[in-house]
């Protein structure tokens, strides 16, 4: 019987419909299994919450965007920014282009990481070792997830058209979304290209690249419907390419992809961040052991030292990865330099999601240290030692992380120098932040949830995820409010310090729990 990762060669008429069958057949057995074990009466009951929650949730963002949107047509100059006259001022095509790039990159990357074209693991067990045509097998779903790409990249771009671009009809803010929810489709479908092995992976990667960086452009110029119609074309015949050789993916790339797709979903289902981020990232395959070979190779005294520089290597070995924080360092500037000058929520918020984003990459070694909390309790130290042990790296690469970014602002003429040391203190809290978050507890589906004039609220389940989350916002108040002032108040530098200690107190001393 052939394995998993042995392509099917024969690919006959005979066999491909043979493979169909044994695909309708699966699928029509779990959809029996499934209508048996569901009431119409739990159907309507599902189908009545969640239009009434989504219904609510786009009402919500609807009013949002469309009060930002005044805010962004009112504004007349940077007086309203909080760098009041900067040097250097950024066009705002370049600024919602490069946010658009960005956003094909994500779907790109995440595309490659959970498949496109992926089997679960009873499929695994019954479909990868029969000796048919695999393309009947893996192709609908790959389907499905262009067109799911597409429609929701689509229906997401059109807020940010509106807010972005004011000066615009609604039909070129259709078109412009159409535009983008093709170049989405592209981005899965060159996903596809790279899973296939059709190019080299580094030349591959480089393509992607390119054509996304096109189709980025592309949106920004909505006066005619050529720019939809060219991506669309490009897309179709992608696609095309694809289409007949999916059944030549092999079969331990599809099972690979079928594992962190079906280890992220049930993550995002149970709500916890840390399996996400854990699911996303096992497949890293690069671990370096150069960057603390000669650190490790020093002998040390004492058990807490043996730990602090276990925990260092562990962290350089770990490759916290670089671009990702200089490209956040890059949109906090950036952000404050656009033409015009966003308003001040505005900017104060890309810092605060930044910070966040950073502050949980450089959580990866607290998150798999967490994952056996026996181990901490055999060492021969105080648990409060351990903890500071693992939180002391990323306390320093936030530290230094909110240097530069305080660095930056200052050069920018956002506030006095004592910013620097202020933002520096604050990273100290953030970096406390990330393993309050490594150790935060499953959330408790036990607990019922609170009822509101929004409908059901999970408070139990919403506090496990905010866990970690909220002390890296609390230590970046202080920061905030030295930007929003334009100036660092010595009590301010007080106030950040007090934060920071207490943050890093409050989970050094707090008790590890079981995850």
């Amino acid at each position: 019987m052939q394995g998993p990762d042995i392509l099917a060669l024969e690919r006959s008429p005979q066999n491909r419909e043979l493979a169909s069958e044994i695909v309708r057949f699966t699928r029509r057995s779990a959809r029996r299994y499934k209508r048996s074990r569901t009431s119409w009466g739990d159907l309507v009951v599902d189908a009545y919450s969640w239009g009434l929650g989504i219904g609510v949730a786009l009402t919500i963002a609807a009013s949002f965007v469309l009060a930002l949107r005044n805010e962004i047509a009112d504004r007349a100059s940077t007086a309203n920014s909080i760098i009041r006259a900067p040097w250097l001022v950024l066009p705002e095509s370049l600024l919602w282009t490069s946010i658009t790039f960005a956003a094909l990159l994500v779907i790109s990357n995440l595309a490659r990481k959970l498949g496109p074209m992926t089997v679960n693991g009873a499929e695994n067990t019954w479909w990868l070792t029969l000796p048919v045509d695999r393309r009947p097998m893996v192709l609908p779903p790959f389907v499905r997830k262009v067109a799911l790409t597409a429609a929701g990249s689509a229906i997401i771009y059109l807020p940010f058209s509106t807010v972005t671009a004011v000066d615009r009809a609604p039909l070129e803010h259709v078109l412009t979304s159409l535009t983008f929810g093709a170049a989405g489709a592209i981005a899965v479908v060159l996903a596809a290209v790279q899973q296939l092995a059709l190019l080299n992976p580094r030349l591959g990667k480089a393509i992607a690249a390119t054509v996304l960086l096109v189709c980025s452009v592309l949106p920004a110029l909505p006066s005619s419907p050529w720019p939809t119609a060219l991506v669309a074309v490009a897309a179709v015949g992608l696609f095309a390419v694809v289409v007949p050789r999916a059944g030549q993916v092999r079969g331990d790339e599809l099972v690979r992809g079928g594992a962190v797709a079906g280890h992220a979903g049930a993550s995002l289902f149970m709500m916890d961040p840390n399996e996400v981020l854990r699911a996303l990232g096992g497949n890293r395959k690069r671990v370096d052991g150069g960057r603390a070979a000669r650190f490790y190779a020093r002998p040390s005294r004492g058990a807490l030292r043996a730990l602090i520089r276990a925990d260092v290597v562990a962290f350089l070995r770990l490759n916290p990865p670089l671009v990702p924080p200089i490209l956040w360092l890059v949109a906090c500037t950036a952000i404050l330099l656009v033409e015009g000058g966003l308003p001040e929520f505005a900017q104060l918020a890309v810092i605060v999601i930044s910070g966040c984003a950073t502050a949980s990459g450089m959580g990866s070694a607290a998150r798999k240290t967490a994952l056996v909390p026996e181990l901490d309790a055999l060492l021969p130290l105080h648990p409060a030692l351990v903890r500071a042990s693992r939180a002391l790296m990323p306390c320093l690469a936030m530290a230094v992380w909110m240097g530069v970014l305080s660095g930056l602002l200052v050069l920018l003429g956002a506030a006095n120098p004592w910013l620097i040391g202020v933002g520096a203190l604050a990273g100290v809290g953030m970096g406390a932040g990330t393993l309050r978050a490594a150790t935060r507890t499953p959330p408790d589906w036990t607990a019922p949830p609170v009822e509101t004039p929004f409908g059901p609220v999970p408070r139990a389940q919403l506090g496990s995820l905010m866990r970690g989350l909220d002390v890296t916002i609390l230590a970046m108040v202080p920061v905030l409010l030295a930007l929003y002032l334009g100036y660092v108040p010595t009590s301010v530098i007080t106030i950040q310090a007090v934060f920071s200690a207490g943050i890093f107190l409050v989970v050094v001393l707090s008790r590890a729990k079981r995850i």
